[in-house]
């Protein structure tokens, strides 16, 4: 059934409007209405008047669609730095229409609305800007087409070809290399001065391990691995989880979806004893090569938790997108630390870990967030939390 009787003859392609844009929502698009039914719109910001070309209209509660054309601009509004960041292009960058204050005004909005319907905190911070907004991304995916490098169209995977210059937010100039097969997915990972390649996942030369500078030391990470995107990423949430965590020497210290053990070895350089916990065996394994004093447990969290002494001075989690659920939540939770440092990438998760802590007693003393993702809608979020 169509929501108050909203008419539903058009389809994907079609161009409707002009619409009113009123608030930023979480995921890169902004919110219109059409007759009463809710439209999703990307590149476009709030206040703007816009014709939108629906690119989904499967959904009987809302459709999609990009804006096509701009009756009445934001103040923030910019010329694209890319030509094939807008409608129709890679689906890389939300916001390159905008200009950075704009850009962190509107992913401020989103971690505050998600804090505050999630977990009932009214966060009055700022999202703190850290350069290069442009140049800043040191691991990209491509795919090779007939017409050379590509990418892929949001929410799809029709390729589009990557003008000359490149990727506008790639930090390594991309290769027009005729010897890729056609069709191939390219990895390329850069690592101080050296870029290494990956073609369907394998590695051209070398032996697929590269080394990381972070927090004065070093880092092996596997090629086709995790490690932050932005160069300066690993630095500011490091740093960040230091000033909440406040370790002391002789503390217990866990350290959650540790990966190749970033906050578990700087935890145990200010001299706590660590224990780690990461799902992805390549990961753990150069976690205990680069944290060799910590203790490293390999399996989901859920299940490793169970294995973990029953106190805890500092728990540091860092999960996937999805966040770390209730029942990992409520295990961390359980040991009582006297600081739980949550880093997340994704508002809406950490909004919901955030709630589970507060039902259980928690609260939140402070969330810092950072703009390690210029030009697209995502962001770094790190969390306090301690027992009221």
């Amino acid at each position: 059934m169509n929501p108050g009787g909203v008419s539903s003859g058009q389809s994907v392609g079609d161009v409707i409007g002009p619409l009113e844009v009123t608030a930023v929502a979480h995921g890169g698009h902004c919110v219109a209405r059409h007759e009463g039914r809710v439209v999703f719109v990307r590149h476009t910001a709030p206040g703007e008047r816009v014709s939108v070309r629906l690119t989904d209209t499967s959904r009987d509660a809302f459709w999609r669609g990009d804006a096509v054309a701009i009756h009445r601009e934001h103040p923030g509004r910019i010329e694209p730095s890319c030509r094939i960041s807008g409608p129709g292009g890679c689906g890389g960058c939300d916001f390159q229409h905008l200009d950075s204050a704009t850009q962190r005004a509107m992913k401020q909005h989103v971690l505050t609305e998600q804090l505050r319907r999630l977990a009932g905190y009214e966060w009055d911070g700022q999202l703190v800007s850290v350069p290069p907004t442009l140049g800043w991304r040191t691991r990209l995916r491509y795919w090779q087409s007939e017409h050379g490098p590509a990418m892929r169209q949001h929410h799809s995977h029709q390729l589009i070809p990557l003008p000359e210059e490149g990727c506008r937010i790639a930090a390594m100039s991309v290769p027009h290399d005729p010897e890729i097969p056609d069709g191939s997915e390219v990895r390329l990972v850069q690592a101080g001065r050296n870029t290494l390649t990956l073609i369907d996942g394998e590695v051209t030369v070398g032996r697929g391990v590269v080394t990381e500078h972070a927090m004065g030391r070093s880092w092996r990470v596997a090629a086709s691995g995790f490690w932050q995107v932005h160069p300066q990423a690993a630095d500011t949430l490091a740093q960040q989880v230091l000033e909440f965590a406040e370790p002391q020497r002789g503390d217990r210290a866990f350290d959650l979806y540790c990966g190749v053990g970033l906050f578990a070895g700087v935890l145990a350089d200010s001299g706590a004893k660590v224990w780690g916990v990461e799902s992805d065996s390549k990961a753990i394994k150069h976690a205990s090569t680069n944290v060799p004093q910590a203790q490293l447990l390999h399996g989901p969290v859920e299940r490793m938790l169970k294995r973990l002494p029953r106190r805890a001075d500092i728990i540091v989690l860092d999960p996937p997108r999805k966040g770390a659920g209730r029942n990992v939540m409520r295990a961390a939770l359980e040991r009582s630390p006297r600081a739980l440092v949550y880093v997340a990438c994704d508002p809406a998760s950490l909004g919901r870990d955030l709630g589970t802590a507060r039902d259980h007693g928690w609260e939140i003393r402070d969330v810092r967030a950072f703009d390690l993702f210029p030009q697209t809608h995502h962001m770094e979020a790190v969390a306090l939390l301690q027992r009221l």
